[in-house]
């Protein structure tokens, strides 16, 4: 795929380098585990900025390096480090029943985070309020078509149970953090064009 409109990473950082590249893949890494320590712990998905961080880092890497990074997240996790909320780590649930309620949302981290680069990438989304909205909702919808599913599994929850405990709790939040996130990227262009 060819790339349309730079990222801001490749606007702030030009010069083209696997080392560079490799910086910032650790560095959106290190972002969204920073960002997924602010958490309330609800049952059985706690509400956390991760999310926030996974988008940010799609629209501020590009497709490709954002997938790596949301890949090297999750890895990193799984791994055994403290990085997903709350500085739980693995995919077994903390209290050790089974796998983590979460871990549908986890997987889908790369595929939301390459989803909006793509989109920033191709028809530069991030410039304006409503575009950036609007790649945000898509990253947020790709979170959910990969979690909810894997919730229903993990818990048996019907689907109207599903819904109340894998997306209503979250909505009102998700809402803030895109209004949020389409405030600071078109701003941070405005900034840059200056």
């Amino acid at each position: 795929m060819t790339v349309l409109h730079p990222t801001l990473s490749r606007t702030l950082l030009p010069a083209h380098s696997r080392a560079r590249d490799l910086a910032l893949i650790v560095g959106g890494a290190a972002f969204v585990a920073v960002l997924a320590q602010g958490s309330i712990p609800l049952q059985p998905v706690p509400l956390t900025l991760q999310t926030l961080g996974v988008l940010l880092v799609g629209a501020a890497l590009g497709w490709k390096r954002a997938f790596a990074a949301l890949a090297l997240y999750v890895a990193a996790g799984a791994a055994g480090l403290p990085v997903y909320a709350g500085g739980s780590s693995g995919f077994l649930n903390p209290a050790g029943t089974g796998l983590r309620a979460s871990l549908g949302y986890l997987i889908g981290f790369p595929f939301a985070a390459a989803l909006v680069g793509f989109l920033v990438e191709r028809f530069a989304l991030d410039r304006r309020f409503l575009g950036t909205a609007l790649a945000m909702l898509a990253g947020n919808v790709v979170i959910y078509l990969f979690g909810l599913p894997v919730l229903g599994a993990l818990t048996g929850l019907e689907e109207q149970a599903l819904l109340t405990a894998g997306l209503t709790p979250f909505l009102l939040g998700d809402t803030l953090k895109l209004l949020l996130a389409a405030t600071l990227l078109p701003g941070l262009w405005a900034v840059l064009r200056r």
